[in-house]
């Protein structure tokens, strides 16, 4: 399997990521003393709302596009690190490493404009140690709250709420981090020595040309590289992330009808944001339709089973990797139920 090319995935970041006039200024700054009171009060509903702990308090920091950016990088740096030693010096594998690095690249740097806050329980540090820390992008929240005239606390609170319910889900699920982790190693591990992810993605672009078709699904070129073995823990991560970002989605909404007379709008807004992305294209590439599906098709499975057994009903996920929703139980909240509750 080709090494990444860092170099390129950085480069590629910072062309993609840009420049924003609130960046490091005033207000920003202001932003990141505030931050840690706005997680401090959604810790609270938040645990009350689900059930599930949370325990301590987390590192709480306003960042950059570019720091989230190389907090990220970091992070697939040492998930990727047992497979440095595969790598190879040959032109094939150069060239390898450097198409992994411009998508890994246009991915991060297509997010870091975009994403608002991230949870970084699940991810490793480098240095062996598990970090609890919520991330704020400063510059994407402030533009948000001017955009569209948000009330900046109602705004930065409802952020932190969604941030929150993940941590409850990786601190609360005690078994929720090391089986993330595992679907990563089994995602990386069973591409391991394939040699033939080049020569696959060239015979899928030839088959689509003949035929007329759009070479890609919903996973980008990452699912176009992937193996069958890999499509199936694909299938799991999409799986789980789809659960978790419903979760995530419906908790914020629920604590802020109740906390915010302004909810409704700041949620309309989030959701035509993320419907309405342009670069269609470099979305179907880089496989950012599977994540816009995650939001949609986890908050749908979650109000379903609400309706159809209870809200308590979904602690039956947390119980074991066993109990969770398969992708195809995802768009079958009922098969779901069935399964788990007999």
């Amino acid at each position: 399997m080709s090494s990444i090319d860092w170099d390129t995935a950085v480069s590629v970041a910072g062309r993609f990521s840009g420049s924003h006039p609130l960046a490091d200024t005033y207000h920003e700054r202001r932003y990141g003393l505030e931050a840690a009171e706005h997680v401090a009060r959604a810790s609270e509903m938040v645990e009350e709302e689900t059930g599930l702990s949370l325990p301590g308090a987390p590192v709480v920091g306003v960042i950059s596009r570019e720091q989230w950016v190389e907090t990220n990088i970091m992070a697939f740096t040492a998930l990727l690190a047992p497979l440095r030693k595969e790598g190879s010096s040959s032109s094939g594998s150069a060239f390898g490493g450097k198409l992994m690095g411009a998508e890994l690249g246009a991915v991060l740097g297509f997010l870091s404009k975009r994403v608002l806050g991230q949870y970084e329980l699940v991810l490793p540090t480098g240095d062996d140690e598990v970090g609890d820390t919520v991330f704020f992008v400063g510059a994407n929240v402030l533009d948000m709250e001017r955009r569209h005239q948000f009330r900046p606390s109602h705004f930065r609170f409802w952020v932190a709420l969604h941030e929150t319910a993940h941590r409850a889900q990786f601190t609360g699920v005690p078994w929720m981090r090391e089986y993330f982790l595992s679907l990563v190693d089994d995602l990386v591990t069973s591409g391991s020595g394939d040699r033939m992810r080049l020569p696959r993605l060239a015979a899928k672009l030839a088959e689509a040309r003949d035929n007329g078709e759009d070479p890609f699904d919903d996973t980008g070129l990452l699912g176009a590289l992937a193996s069958p073995q890999q499509r199936e823990v694909i299938d799991k991560v999409q799986a789980l992330m789809s659960l978790l970002e419903g979760h995530g989605h419906v908790v914020m909404d629920r604590i802020g009808a109740r906390e915010l007379a302004d909810l409704d709008r700041m949620s309309r807004v989030l959701t035509t944001r993320r419907q309405n992305v342009k670069n269609a294209a470099l979305m179907r590439l880089i496989g950012m339709e599977m994540k816009l599906k995650q939001y949609e098709m986890g908050a749908a499975f979650i109000e379903r089973i609400e309706r159809e057994a209870s809200w308590n009903a979904l602690s039956l996920a947390w119980e074991s990797p066993e109990t969770l929703p398969t992708l195809a139980e995802i768009e079958n909240p009922s098969a779901w139920l069935a399964r788990v509750a007999s």
